[in-house]
């Protein structure tokens, strides 16, 4: 297949940047894409304007799917780079077996196009925020990552909302078991007081100077079952991570695809319980980062404010007031005035922010979906859903991109629709 695509120069690529009419496409692992140096290559990231198409997605059934929602068409030339011709060449097979015929490949990233400054890349801000699984399998095994040099002063959690048998099903070496409950009520679902979210970090070995990796197993609720976030993990340990960032912790890491990424890779799985050891003081006063948790009367603020946005991550049925998305909240509708964003399909999925391997989707088409809806990166936005779990997710991910003011309504639709003083919408919107 190699023999069969044109190869371009550095300097025709140059030329060819920012036209419609071609499609530049990254065949490497997307934690290369984001910008982790993998190869030791001089600068992370990727060549401006690149779409991420990973060899590893080729052998999926939805390939072709996936090509077409990214906007990437047979009249467009489609150009190749990776790391290695095994990438390059597994990609290729699929754009020509899909109908794909103008396929030119280029082998200078690594030694010419990452090597000079004068060549454009971009990266996502946060990157190392986003760990791949041989980053922790380095991590858990004595080594120094790249990026990290807190020694042993990390915990590794596995979080789960009351179902601990999710943990003990298998979990990552060396991680603790973290119910979400342990960090935000039953009875509000909001972030728990200063004290006792001061006494939790403490009971899981935590403090502000410790670097926490949290990932959750991907599942398919049952909306049906009393308490459907028990199945739903990754959702749950982004939830702890923004409420840990709040509390004080500086170093807060999200796995990226949960468990499934570090099942993909064939790498152990333990049963064993490892219980936390606890530290005696957190180190910081709590919170140490009030503003990235919005409270009811600032969301009312922001709604009215040229200078802010709330935005709603709920699904559309929930936006349009067909359901509540929770069997526990009753009234249905939306906030006047919120910005919407369409995340996922329900109360427990957040499809529109990841890959089919559970992945962050490529940071170029979550802005794209923010823009769209009107926002920007220069006002104060407050994402919010029903109680905070996909509002956190959304969080995370516009705070990965570098966006400097962003923050969770923690209350949300739960406590907005409980005060009947509050104004509510439905029906599509004129």
């Amino acid at each position: 297949m190699q023999k069969d695509l044109l190869e371009i120069s550095t300097q025709q690529l140059l030329k060819m940047l920012n036209k419609n009419d071609i499609a530049i496409i990254d065949t490497r692992p997307t934690e290369a894409y984001n910008g982790w140096q993998l190869y030791n290559e001089p600068r992370g990231g990727h060549i401006k304007g690149a779409r991420t198409l990973p060899a590893k997605w080729a052998e999926y059934i939805d390939w072709i799917e996936i090509v077409r929602n990214k906007g990437i068409f047979p009249d467009q030339k489609i150009i190749l780079y990776g790391y290695s011709e095994k990438e390059t060449g597994v990609v290729a097979n699929r754009f020509k077996g899909a109908g794909y015929n103008e396929l030119y490949i280029y082998r200078g990233f690594l030694k010419e196009w990452s090597a000079s400054d004068k060549y454009p890349m971009e990266k996502m801000k946060r990157y190392r925020n986003l760990v791949y699984p041989q980053w922790l399998k380095m991590l858990i095994s004595g080594d120094n990552p790249p990026l990290y040099n807190n020694g042993k002063n990390y915990v590794l959690c596995h979080a789960h909302y009351r179902n601990y048998g999710d943990y003990l099903e298998g979990h990552i070496p060396g991680a603790i078991a973290l119910d979400t409950l342990s960090l935000e009520s039953p009875d509000t679902w909001n972030r728990r007081s200063p004290g006792e979210l001061k006494a939790a970090l403490e009971h899981h070995g935590i403090t502000s100077e410790t670097t926490v990796i949290l990932y959750g197993r991907y599942s398919f609720p049952n909306n049906e079952d009393p308490f459907p976030g028990s199945a739903a993990g990754q959702l749950g340990a982004i939830r702890c991570a923004l409420i840990m960032m709040y509390a004080g912790v500086k170093d807060v890491r999200i796995l990226n695809g949960g468990i499934a990424s570090w099942e993909a890779e064939n790498l152990p799985i333990e049963k064993d319980e490892i219980k936390p050891k606890s530290v005696n003081d957190f180190g910081v006063d709590i919170p140490a980062q009030p503003r990235l948790i919005v409270d009811l009367e600032e969301a009312k603020q922001l709604i009215d404010s040229p200078e802010g946005d709330i935005v709603c991550t709920r699904s559309w049925p929930e936006y349009i007031g067909e359901v509540s998305g929770y069997n526990y909240i009753e009234q249905t509708g939306r906030i006047p005035g919120a910005v919407y964003v369409n995340n996922g399909s329900d109360a427990y999925h957040m499809e529109n922010y990841q890959n089919l391997d559970f992945t962050t989707r490529e940071f170029g088409e979550i802005i794209t979906m923010l823009t769209e809806a009107g926002l920007s990166a220069d006002k104060r936005l407050a994402f919010y859903c029903g109680t905070g779990w996909r509002g956190s997710e959304a969080f995370y991910n516009v705070w990965l991109l570098g966006w400097p003011d962003v923050a969770v309504f923690d209350g949300g639709w739960f406590e907005w629709s409980n005060d009947p003083k509050n104004p509510v919408e439905s029906g599509i919107p004129k």
